[in-house]
């Protein structure tokens, strides 16, 4: 096989444009927008910290009781008296009470992830009819929990998403964590949510189904968010998205010239598609997960070549077809 070592060197070198390089194309579709959507974002986050008693907790839990059962697990507990004495703890500890003030100051005008989320929605609804929109939450889970999705409710852990100059951070490694920005609330719930369209073949444990299922996610969550940078979508930084479209065709020899597509061993797989700081079986400059966003490259070449609608994507579970129909080829180095 060829020898692509160079690439460490090759991708080292930062190229600011490229020819392959996706091209943004911000609009707004008026049709979308003047769908009747009003939403409304509850900061229970302030109710349970105003809370003083026993007695104000049973009285918010079931108020609340869709954001009691599926966020706060009761089930999990003997009894809702054992929940609330939890609750009580946890909302009279100094620490967690400087947290939820660092997040009142923080997200004191949520008003803009507001209306990104509720155009966002309101795109779901237009291409997929029979979406519900879920109830949406803000909470300070003191770290344990980032984001809920399911098909009644989003509950958004604000403390997750504080700046990364706040003292405060979760406990993640730093390449991780820096996603946690305000700016990323909005696609990472429209990726969760795009899950429940990603039809799959459950026999297809290939790296190319999963390269595949990652592109369609990624490209639904571009076209619910045109206006959206790539780097708030993926994760990656501005240049990393550069680097890698600068030497789209080194990464591509790699996954060729080592027969990867159709690998199946978990361990492998995970080199490319699993949380890294780097993909280092190919560099150490590589950022990681590359394996999905070349998928991602792979799904836009299918839409664009045979023209097809997003909810026909998401309902295709062909990976292998999604691939050969693709017409996909690398993007030569500017």
């Amino acid at each position: 096989m060829k020898n692509i070592g160079a690439l460490a060197v090759i991708l080292a070198i930062i190229f600011f444009q490229s020819c392959g390089q996706k091209e943004d194309s911000c609009s707004l579709d008026s049709e979308i927008l003047d769908q009747d959507l009003d939403l409304e974002i509850l900061r229970l986050e302030k109710e349970f910290f105003d809370a003083k008693s026993a007695g104000d907790f049973e009285f918010l839990l079931e108020k609340y009781p869709d954001f009691t059962k599926n966020y706060l697990q009761a089930d999990l507990y003997q009894s809702v008296d054992s929940l609330v004495a939890d609750l009580v703890q946890v909302h009279q500890d100094s620490a967690m009470r400087v947290l939820n003030d660092s997040v009142q100051v923080e997200f004191a005008d949520f008003s803009e992830v507001e209306e990104e989320l509720e155009n966002a929605l309101k795109a779901i609804k237009y291409y997929f009819p029979q979406f519900e929109i879920p109830k949406v939450y803000t909470f300070v889970s003191g770290f344990n929990s980032d984001l809920v999705v399911t098909e009644d409710l989003i509950v958004i852990g604000l403390d997750y998403f504080l700046p990364a100059s706040h003292s405060f951070q979760p406990d993640l490694p730093r390449y991780m964590a820096d996603r946690y920005e305000k700016e990323y609330i909005v696609p990472m719930i429209v990726t969760a949510i795009s899950s429940r369209f990603n039809q799959t073949d459950p026999k297809d444990n290939t790296l190319l189904a999963e390269m595949i299922y990652y592109g369609k996610a990624y490209h639904f969550t571009k076209a619910i968010l045109p206006c959206t940078s790539d780097q708030f979508i993926i994760g990656y930084t501005p240049e990393q998205i550069s680097e890698s479209f600068a030497n789209e065709e080194f990464i591509w020899a790699h996954f060729v010239e080592n027969e990867l597509l159709y690998e199946t061993n978990p361990f492998e797989i995970r080199k490319y598609m699993g949380e890294a700081p780097f993909t280092d079986a190919i560099s150490t400059v590589a950022p990681g997960r590359l394996g999905r966003w070349l998928g991602w490259n792979i799904v836009d070449d299918y839409v664009f070549n045979q023209e097809v609608s997003l909810p026909k994507l998401m309902a295709n579970p062909d990976a292998e077809q999604l691939f050969r129909q693709s017409g996909y080829r690398p993007r030569p180095p500017a």
